[in-house]
């Protein structure tokens, strides 16, 4: 049992894996700083893991998938130390989606409602796919729940549980994570001091 649980836990840390998985995430321009848990390799491999351009994953992050799972990370990620994602059908995350230490995404949990069964045989239940758009930047701690759409640009605060959909550009925050406010973004520099795009190309910005 002790060798059994070694190969597989243990697995991404030998040397020809690092390399192999060094490898796919170089063909896509992303990068690993090891070490790195979880069916990463696996995934990547069989295109059930996309990765996109520029992603970062940094030393401690955790990819699991089940055989039929996916898992799709976009442009331009930050997966800071001990980010967990967990699929056990499908997880999607946008371009340029920041998530701070400690984050857990998830499109399942487990089972518990067998009285007959111990707790860790009973597998999983799913309300359904995560999807989470880009721009968006999840505080330390932050916890995502299957069946959970984010739109884009939402800022999660810390230590917060997201169980419901969240519309695109707001801030929410709590358990369960609730709206605080719309994001006030800066107006676009091509617009005037009234808030009018300019017009014709000899138009200028106004401060």
């Amino acid at each position: 049992m002790w060798w059994q649980k070694y190969r597989w836990y243990e697995r991404n840390h030998r040397p020809l894996r690092r390399f192999r998985l060094d490898r796919e995430m170089a063909r896509r321009g992303s990068y690993i700083r090891h070490p790195i848990e979880g069916e990463v390799l696996e995934g990547l491999e069989s295109g059930r893991l996309a990765v996109g351009q520029g992603t970062l994953f940094e030393p401690g992050c955790w990819i699991t998938m089940s055989a039929e799972a996916r898992v799709s990370i976009g442009d331009g990620c930050f997966l800071n130390r001990g980010v967990m994602v967990a699929a056990e059908r499908e997880v999607t995350v946008g371009d340029h989606v920041m998530f701070a230490n400690g984050c857990f995404i998830g499109d399942a949990s487990h089972r518990f409602d067998d009285p007959d069964l111990p707790v860790t045989w009973q597998g999983f239940t799913t309300r359904g796919p995560v999807m989470i758009g880009s721009n968006c930047w999840f505080g330390v701690n932050s916890v995502v729940t299957s069946g959970v759409t984010i739109g884009d640009r939402c800022v999660i605060g810390s230590n917060s549980v997201v169980t419901d959909d969240l519309p695109p550009g707001v801030i929410a925050a709590g358990a369960p994570a609730r709206v605080i406010r719309e994001i006030e973004f800066r107006p676009r520099e091509s617009e005037s001091a009234d808030g009018t795009a300019g017009q014709g190309s000899g138009s200028q910005s106004q401060e």
